[in-house]
């Protein structure tokens, strides 16, 4: 396989050496020129603390510096322009980023053990935003426009034997808010499988809050006809030795963004962040993710895969990993890997690591793009496997990694079949 990577290496705790002279322990320069009052680049209003949205010498370079706000007149105009932007073709998002979102939501639907309350509250109710709050126009679009919200609560110490079902259907085409909150209480244990189906043009935030000691799976499924299009912000709060899985499956739609972020407020916080796309002819499938090690001995591993077939095919992943300075003891990797199939595809990769702390267990990235590997090919064609059933083996083995985090038999086989029905249309 033809395959263009960019690896970095993992980054462990330091040795028992002396620093180097002119940093600290951080790595951070203390060289004049980077003074308060100095001329130089990455001086004066460059050298601000991050939460005053700083970054080194460019607004917003740090994922620390972010704007968040739940007003859309803080968030300007989106041009193309913007670095959170760039992949995005902007026309295709129907309004979402610049109209009143008055279009009929997509209708939910819950099932599950009988103990899992589902209410259907105003915005008023004081879990909402209880999470995160808005990171660009379109999630702040979304916050505002929203009536009521569907709270989805798995109460303390139950563990369910069965995972609660969120069947959320779209049957209209104007553009729409949605809004959902789930909390999985202390010591709870549970699985949440969010599947996004019919037709729909919605901007949709999701909260997420795992309390301490719980353990929470959260499966979001975008299924999607052909002609949708679909931003959702999950943002997930993770307490004390709790335990996040996240998985983003990504399959059908026009255009889908989905932008998942982890945070961590106590010590002791687990977070596994999968994802899975299949992008065919002039779809846009684009992931962006952000985990946030903002406390010490938090665990995070991230691995997204897709495969891309056809004209005009894009795929975007966006991956940043931010480890603050009073994280200590963070070990953390991120990997993506993309697999091209036909020629006209696109996929763009870009694992960001920011470390403001030496001391760590450890940290790093990777990411890979490339065609089908044609030692891999004339391995099992040598063994009498015709090509075409070849190269859907070394697919299907491909993505199957991730498929098999999910660990629910019956959604499980119906990626596979989902996968296999893609596979089909070019006849990989």
């Amino acid at each position: 396989m033809t395959e263009i990577t960019t690896e970095k290496a993992r980054i462990g705790a330091p040795s028992a050496q002396p620093f180097i002279n002119g940093f600290t322990e951080e790595g951070e320069s203390l060289s004049p020129i980077n003074a308060a009052g100095s001329k130089a680049p990455l001086a004066g209003e460059a050298v601000k603390s991050h939460s005053h949205g700083g970054g080194v010498g460019i607004p917003d370079s740090s994922r620390a510096g972010r704007l968040t706000s739940y007003k859309l007149a803080d968030f300007k105009p989106l041009t193309g322009l913007e670095e959170d932007w760039r992949f995005t073709p902007l026309k295709r998002l129907r309004g979402l980023h610049s109209e009143v979102l008055t279009g009929a939501a997509p209708t939910v639907t819950v099932s599950g053990p009988d103990r899992v309350t589902v209410e259907t509250v105003a915005r008023g109710d004081k879990r909402i935003g209880s999470a995160g709050i808005p990171e660009d126009r379109v999630s702040a679009n979304a916050w505002e426009n929203f009536s009521e919200a569907t709270v989805i609560t798995v109460p303390t110490e139950f563990e369910a034997d069965t995972e609660i079902s969120v069947l959320i259907t779209g049957q209209a085409t104007e553009a729409a808010a949605q809004h959902l909150v789930i909390v999985a209480e202390k010591f709870s244990k549970s699985v949440v499988v969010l599947d996004h189906q019919g037709s729909a043009v919605v901007s949709e935030n999701i909260e997420i809050v795992v309390e301490d000691g719980a353990d929470l799976t959260v499966v979001s499924l975008q299924e999607w006809n052909d002609d949708a299009v679909h931003a959702s912000s999950q943002q997930a709060k993770i307490g004390r030795d709790a335990k996040l899985k996240h998985v983003v499956v990504s399959l059908g739609g026009d255009l889908v963004r989905v932008t998942p972020s982890a945070r961590f407020t106590a010590a002791g916080g687990q977070a596994e962040m999968f994802g899975l796309y299949f992008a065919d002819a002039g779809q846009h499938l684009e992931q962006r993710l952000f985990v946030d090690h903002a406390v010490a001995n938090c665990t995070s591993n991230v691995l997204y895969k897709g495969a891309l077939q056809g004209r005009n095919a894009h795929a975007v992943w966006v991956g940043d990993v931010l480890i603050r300075k009073e994280a200590e003891g963070t070990d953390s990797y991120e990997a993506n890997r993309n697999l091209l199939l036909t020629d006209g595809a696109r996929a763009d990769s870009v694992p960001n690591l920011e470390i403001e702390t030496g001391l760590i267990k450890g940290a790093g990235h990777a990411s890979a793009t490339g065609r089908l590997d044609d030692e891999h090919l004339f391995y099992l064609m040598a063994r009498g496997i015709p090509e075409d059933v070849a190269r859907r083996l070394v697919v299907r083995g491909f993505l199957h990694e991730i498929i098999q985090h999910i660990r629910i038999p019956a959604l499980e086989e119906r990626l596979t079949d989902a996968v296999e029905r893609e596979l089909a249309v070019t006849n990989n």
